[in-house]
This record gives C-alpha cells, sequence and structure tokens, in this order.
C-alpha cells in the first residue's frame, strides 16, 4: 500500500552533533539519534566519558566517534566540527546540550568568575557551534539546531542568576536566529528542562528531589535524560518543517502548576 503522507519522521542517514554528549541527557541524546539510524558526533569537554559513549553506540552497531572539546572555546570548537563534517560527510543537526552548573549568590566573591564561565559555555559556546555549524547545515535537505536552555530560562530561582541569566539566553537566541535563518529553511527551537535525574542533579538528596516533585510537578516525578531526548528528536525529524522558534517545557507540568 503507498504512503499516503510525505513528511518523514526518520533521521536515518542524517548527522547530528551533540554536545555535553559525554553523559545526562547528551548521552542519551547521542544513544537515541544513533538507535534512529543517525552518525553522531558526540562532543564533551571530558574526553574519557565521551569516549566510552562513542565506544556504547558502536558495540551496538551505530555510528559515532567522539571529540574532547571546551565549546568557549571558539577555536577549537572550529576545528571540531570541521573534523566531523569530514568524518561524516556533513552536518544535518545540531544539538547544543553543553552547559554547567553555578549556583553563586550575586554577591559571592566567586560571582564574576562563576559569571564568566557560566555564560561562557551555557550561551556563547553555542554561538560558537551555531556560527561553526551554518556552511554544513545550509547544504543539508532538512537543517536542524536545537538548544537546550531550562525551565530557569522561563523562570528564577534566588541564588542562581548566572545560570538562569544564561538560559534566557539560550531562549532568546533561539527565537532570533529562528527568524534570521527562516529564509533558508534552518529551524532553531529550544528545549527547556525541568528536573531531570542527571549528574546536576544527583547530590540532592532522593527524599528533596521526591518532596519538590510531589508539591512542584503535575506528573509528581523527576523526570530521565531519554524523555529530553526524545522531544530533541522529535525537533530534528524532517517531518518537523514548519515548526521553529519555539521553547518547550519538557518538565512534568512544572511550568503550569500554581499550587
Amino acid at each position: 500500500m503507498p504512503r499516503l503522507t510525505e513528511l518523514s519522521r526518520s533521521v536515518a542517514g542524517k548527522v547530528v552533533i551533540v554536545t555535553g554528549a559525554g553523559s545526562g541527557m547528551g548521552r542519551a541524546t547521542a544513544h537515541l539519534f544513533a538507535d534512529e539510524g543517525a552518525s553522531v558526533a558526540a562532543i564533551d569537554q571530558n574526553r574519557g566519558p565521551v569516549e566510552r559513549v562513542a565506544a556504547e553506540i558502536t558495540d551496538a552497531g551505530g555510528k559515532a566517534r567522539a571529540w574532547a572539546c571546551d565549546v568557549s572555546d571558539r577555536a577549537a570548537v572550529n576545528r571540531m566540527v570541521e573534523d566531523a563534517a569530514s568524518a561524516f560527510g556533513g552536518i544535518d543537526i545540531l544539538v547544543n546540550n553543553a552547559g554547567i552548573s553555578s549556583a553563586t549568590p550575586f554577591e559571592a566573591e566567586t560571582f564574576d568568575a562563576a559569571w564568566a564561565r557560566v555564560l561562557a559555555v551555557n550561551l556563547t559556546g553555542m554561538t560558537h557551534t551555531i556560527r561553526a555549524a551554518l556552511p554544513y547545515l545550509r547544504k543539508s535537505a532538512s537543517p536542524r539546531i536545537i538548544n537546550i536552555a531550562s525551565t530557569e530560562g522561563l523562570g528564577a530561582t534566588a541564588g542562581n542568576s548566572p545560570y538562569t541569566a544564561a538560559k534566557h539566553g539560550v531562549v532568546g537566541l533561539t527565537r532570533s536566529l529562528a527568524l534570521e535563518f527562516g529564509k533558508e529553511g534552518i529551524t532553531v527551537n529550544c528545549i527547556c528542562p525541568g528536573p531531570i535525574r542527571t549528574g546536576m542533579t544527583a547530590p540532592i538528596p532522593e527524599e528533596m528531589k521526591e518532596k519538590y516533585a510531589r508539591q512542584r510537578t503535575a506528573l509528581r516525578r523527576y523526570g530521565s535524560p531519554e524523555e529530553v531526548a526524545q522531544m530533541t528528536l522529535s525537533f530534528a525529524l524532517p517531518a518537523a518543517s514548519f515548526l521553529t522558534g519555539v521553547a518547550v517545557p519538557v518538565d512534568g507540568g512544572l511550568t503550569i502548576r500554581r499550587a
């Protein structure tokens, strides 16, 4: 029976760069794209973890290579993107997932250093990867940029202004670039994860996680990295061709709950 639809829901054969792929949501994203038939350029500032992720993918029959790269270093990003494009024959999808957290009160002595580093990685680093990947994305039949922000980009938490400001910046960058690149067919979207079980939240005691989830989320639980990765994949589908400039919370209903 012939298909009645025209738009593909497959990323098989596509090439994706995933930053921050050594753990958490980045690792889950790299695995998911590989499971769906994409070639994965797995990027992380820590060589050991990201090489293990690439090995896990290749051992399972997928296609992946690892690069150690600090996204705040523009020259290193340019080299990495060029190498990845050469290794896989182009770039179709860029997932900007790399990020760090630094809960630093505004008047702390360490504030200036925290502000500079968090914005360099969480926001400026995205501009480095996007600028480096653009020439290759422009050659793709279905170019996609997906930026990972946070529900901190939709609200705020006291004592965390560097992270909150950076994530608000990611949402703004996404919307601006969606307008700037729209005429070329490049979609730019953003995901705002809520409470997710990652290395960043691992130090929080389990009882505190459970209490927070009951009080703040509609689903009364923390999410898993794969639940974020699945939304990332949805944004990357060729079929998602008329979706751009949006920031979607993947937060178990945190942003809608008032009581």
